[in-house]
């Protein structure tokens, strides 16, 4: 059975601009690193990116998807990179299939092209665009719980080899970022990683739906989209070890981040 991730995905095109990539190198090292920890090549992978939201659940369909260049102000040859993996409309089918089965209403969206949510850390896990790759979105209205719900309809695609990744940032405020950063996202961080590697299933799924709680929780999060995957990729592996696979205290002047593996 193949595990789940959560990643802090970087900062836009990272991976096409020398100084930004240099900067995030150790997150390159466990992004390069994840397809040597799964127990099998996954057949596809299914991200949960925080740049795609939708009113009612939808799955990328299209056997070819586009790109989308969801981010302003970077160099102008980062607006023509492509990332040409395949998609899969027989997943994208599968994921209708069990949160159909589960009652969470969804579409397929044969328009929806990668966002560099998806695209970016996929550069680096599979540099090769031989792994097909399909999104599932957000619902907008970020609910914990429901996310959290839907990665549990989701569970079966771990042992149909699908590869099931939420992709955001366990700190993700655009205005505080340098030394101000550096309290506040060590505080969310620590209180993070206690939170999926230290305590019973319950208290974890308690502590998360009540995030708000957490020390700095608005301050590192204005707006939760960057932390909800983590619920949807949670939620698939619930009853598994969580380990921490990428962590750093200095990126973008100050920020502290992490990645997680369950399972």
């Amino acid at each position: 059975m193949l595990p789940t991730y959560f990643i802090s995905h970087g900062g836009g095109p990272w991976p096409y601009i020398p100084d930004m990539r240099a900067m995030l190198a150790t997150l390159e090292a466990s992004l390069a690193a994840m397809p040597e920890q799964l127990p099998e090549k996954p057949k596809a992978v299914l991200m949960i990116s925080g740049h795609w939201e939708t009113k009612k659940l939808a799955v990328q369909s299209s056997p070819a998807p586009g790109m989308e260049y969801d981010y302003y102000g970077f160099p102008e040859h980062t607006y023509s990179v492509k990332y040409a993996a395949s998609g899969s409309p027989e997943v994208a089918a599968r994921v209708v299939e069990l949160l159909s089965a589960a009652g969470m209403p969804v579409d397929l969206d044969d328009k929806k092209g990668y966002d560099h949510g998806a695209f970016t850390p996929m550069e680096i896990m599979y540099p090769n665009k031989d792994m097909p790759l399909i999104q599932l979105s957000l619902k907008n209205n970020l609910d914990p719980a429901e996310h959290l719900a839907i990665g549990r309809a989701l569970r079966p695609l771990r042992e149909e080899g699908v590869l099931i990744v939420g992709s955001g940032l366990s700190y993700h405020n655009l205005r505080l970022f340098g030394p101000q950063a550096k309290e506040p996202s060590a505080q969310f961080d620590a209180w993070l990683q206690e939170t999926l590697m230290a305590s019973t299933p319950e208290q974890r799924n308690a502590s998360l739906i009540a995030w708000e709680q957490a020390p700095y929780a608005r301050v590192s999060h204005p707006r939760e989209d960057h932390f909800i995957p983590l619920m949807v990729a949670l939620g698939a592996a619930e009853e598994a070890v969580m380990t921490r696979v990428y962590h750093d205290n200095n990126v973008f002047g100050g920020v502290t981040a992490s990645s997680f593996r369950f399972g």
